[in-house]
């Protein structure tokens, strides 16, 4: 290409031919070089005189006279290169100090369960092969024995074809049809050479072989004799036994998977049927990188995957199905994953050998033995590569959300009775699907309730009742205690362990917890003292415990939702259920237990045991098992001498043996003041009895209080309405009720008692 400079000149010259040569350049010869550095200036350009000049003493520049825009690229306003040609960004003692080391020793060799579970697999494999084979060692002596004969023959043959030297036959054969009479000499010579020593060797092992039998059989022990006579049986029976039938069979017949493979990934990728990725794969596209090399990880395969530019992992998410079809595997054996701390397009892709719902789930580490600390991590699961997911319970609440029949009530089994192996723990369960579900912790359990009925849920706003009311007392003790003692102002193993102090763990777990929140008359309460637990417990050593399968607004508070540390969701149908459960834009960052299919039944996502999401299989403990765990534990607490409430045969103490409504509200409201507010009437009771109406109290709006009381007084018959009152000259109306109505609900009350 031309320089824009030259075609300049030549337009130049082209117009002076055509208007007329100067006088003086008439015969003069151009030079290129001198006309640009006429316009442009020199290629090396002298300094000049007022290059000294200070800025100061320059001329200003008018406003008329034309900027330098940065066309030109000699001028000071010149393009500058932002891409350095040297090498940027951390050195290379950076770069080996920020690389990630491999272990030393691989991980399922390190961890106690993991090294054991893989010895017992070892172990197992081993002795079925042997007991295998053992049975069947009197078929696969018949079979060498009537194969031998079929093998002597095959011996003989082959001897004699080895000494006739048979295998260069075609070569001779070959080299007389071509008539090439060299090749054919010298082939026959050497199969005369052949011949002649393999001859005498045969012709020795005939003549020998005889003696050195026959000597072994006068000499040797009966058993050496015996032990020879079957080597070579077995060796003959091997050798005629066909090619199609082999006389040993196997023992494990083991499932060929196909290797994972970078070109097996890329094809899967491009099935998918996004953009960025098919022009990734196409011709002139940079392909899909690879970080690290695809390893064996656990019983499976694990690819990590540069996706292209645009593409995140949530993509891929999408398309799970599709991938798994790339990948020509079952779903259940395909999990993509994001990488939290790589860039949205890092991902790792774990192909595993079986889908997971289908591998046989292992048991419960302390199902048979041991006990458990509620300070220290529990077995809760095992991920899709086999190894175990701990939790830790203490300091924490947890949340477990499905749909009915994935799993939902297994998962909180298997918590409650980690807390029943401590016996220190206090337990507080509730189950309110009335199935009986949890009836094996009635063993262990201080209280304990199942049903779906109103007095069932009553007896557990009781209860929660009486774990809020348990805070002011735990923050006073701790409050009092000593710095020495208590450096950190929360309980610590110590503390839970002196029994003067009453710090031990409380453990309180509502089942199907969305009937009780939604419930018209104690959801509200239910739901604010839930999450004053939640908020205040973890340093006071209360746990919550929660299980739904209806996770929306109405059921599940937004505010328990939100401050939840642990949530554990199986299958849901939607993302407003999995954001519910796992916590806000986790389904957008591609943690979606949506991709569960229905035969993943207690397979779910872990989110906050772990730095990041975790794919978690729980254990599967049903109630026969979960009844001989908590036998264990009711008789280590009964020597431990921690049995308490229900369990110990005693009355709950936190349970109040009539609702006492009614007659607080005409404590609270004079009989004077016919229509009282349900606000002011809410803040009155919360005075009066601040470990029971407390909650009511605390709610922010009046309307809210408002709606409190109406739902509770509702299953007494008392309706509520505007009432209007004139305060500094207007009228105000609010949410109120008749006190006469009160009088009458508790007359009626009494006559159905008394008839009863």
């Amino acid at each position: 290409m031309n320089h824009p400079d030259e075609n300049e000149l030549f337009n130049r010259l082209e117009a002076e031919m055509v208007n007329g040569p100067d006088a003086d350049s008439v015969g003069k010869v151009v030079d290129l070089t001198s006309a640009r550095t006429a316009r442009t200036g020199s290629p090396d350009p002298v300094p000049d005189s007022d290059a000294d000049r200070s800025p100061d003493s320059a001329p200003p520049e008018s406003a008329d006279s034309p900027r330098d825009t940065g066309d030109d690229e000699s001028g000071p306003g010149s393009a500058v290169m932002v891409d350095t040609p040297g090498p940027a960004g951390p050195g290379l003692m950076d770069r080996i100090r920020a690389a990630k080391r491999q272990d030393v020793i691989p991980g399922w060799a390190r961890s106690k369960p993991e090294f054991v579970n893989a010895a017992g697999w070892l172990g197992g494999y081993v002795g079925h092969s042997a007991a295998y084979h053992a049975v069947r060692l009197p078929w696969y002596s018949l079979r060498l024995a009537c194969q031998a004969p079929a093998g002597a023959a095959k011996f003989i043959g082959g001897t004699l074809r080895w000494a006739a030297d048979a295998e260069g036959d075609p070569l001779r054969r070959a080299a007389a049809s071509r008539e090439n009479v060299m090749e054919y000499m010298t082939l026959s010579r050497q199969r005369d050479r052949r011949v002649k020593l393999r001859m005498t060797l045969m012709t020795a092992g005939l003549i020998l072989g005889p003696i050195l039998a026959l000597v072994l059989y006068v000499l040797a022990p009966a058993w050496l004799t015996v032990l020879a006579v079957a080597a070579l049986t077995a060796g003959l029976g091997f050798l005629g036994a066909p090619s199609d039938k082999p006389v040993i069979s196997r023992a494990v017949v083991t499932t060929e998977v196909e290797k994972l493979t970078s070109g097996i990934v890329e094809r899967a990728l491009g099935a998918l049927g996004i953009s960025e990725i098919n022009k990734a794969l196409g011709k002139g596209g940079e392909g899909i990188k690879f970080p690290a090399p695809i390893t064996r990880d656990g019983p499976g395969w694990r690819a990590d995957v540069d996706l292209p530019y645009g593409v995140t992992v949530p993509d891929i998410l999408d398309r799970r199905e599709k991938l798994a079809s790339g990948l020509r595997r079952p779903l259940g054996c395909v999990w993509p994953e994001p990488v939290p701390d790589e860039h949205a397009g890092r991902m790792v892709l774990w192909v595993g050998d079986k889908a997971l719902n289908k591998v046989k789930p292992p048991a419960w580490p302390l199902a048979k033995s041991g006990s458990a600390s509620l300070f220290k991590a529990s077995p809760f699961g095992t991920d899709q590569r086999g190894r175990n997911v701990d939790l830790t319970l203490m300091y924490d609440n947890v949340l477990i959300g499905a749909m009915p029949g994935m799993g939902k009530t297994f998962a909180l089994r298997t918590p409650l009775l980690a807390a029943a192996l401590d016996v220190r723990a206090e337990l507080l369960v509730w189950e309110l699907k009335g199935t009986g579900d949890l009836d094996p912790l009635k063993r262990v359990a201080a209280d304990y309730g199942s049903g779906a009925d109103d007095e069932t849920a009553a007896a557990a706003l009781d209860s929660i009742r009486y774990v809020y009311k348990d805070l002011e007392r735990r923050a006073k003790v701790i409050s009092s205690l000593p710095k020495d003692k208590c450096p950190e102002n929360k309980v610590t193993p110590e503390l839970a362990a002196s029994r003067s102090l009453g710090l031990h763990p409380l453990v309180l777990a509502i089942d199907e917890c969305q009937e009780l929140f939604s419930h018209e008359k104690y959801g509200k309460e239910a739901g604010t003292l839930c999450t004053g637990i939640i908020k205040r417990g973890r340093a006071l050593g209360v746990i919550l415990l929660l299980a739904t399968q209806r996770p929306d607004k109405d059921s599940l508070p937004t505010a328990i939702s939100a401050n939840v540390g642990t949530r554990f969701c199986l299958r849901v149908m939607g993302q407003l259920e999995n954001d519910m459960i796992l916590g806000t834009s986790n389904y957008k960052n591609g943690i979606r237990a949506t991709s569960f299919t229905k035969s993943d039944k207690g397979i779910g996502y872990l989110v906050g045991a772990a730095d990041d999401p975790q794919i978690v299989r729980g254990y599967y403990i049903d109630n026969p098992a979960a009844e001989v765990i908590c036998e264990r534990a009711r008789k280590a607490r009964m020597e431990a001498g921690t049995l308490r409430g229900i369990a110990a045969g005693q009355e709950p103490e936190r349970r109040d043996v009539v609702d006492t409504l009614l007659e607080d509200i005409l404590a609270v409201v004079p009989a004077g003041e016919a229509k009282p507010w349900n606000d002011v009437t809410v803040e009155r009771l919360a005075d009066l009895r601040p470990e029971k109406y407390g909650a009511w109290g605390e709610m922010e709006e009046s309307a809210d209080k408002a709606r409190q009381l109406t739902s509770a007084l509702k299953p007494y018959g008392v309706s509520t309405g505007q009432v209007a009152r004139r305060i500094k000259g207007k009228t105000v109306n609010r949410t109120g009720f008749e006190r006469a109505r009160i009088v009458e609900a508790i007359a009626e009350r009494d006559r159905k008692r008394d008839a009863g």
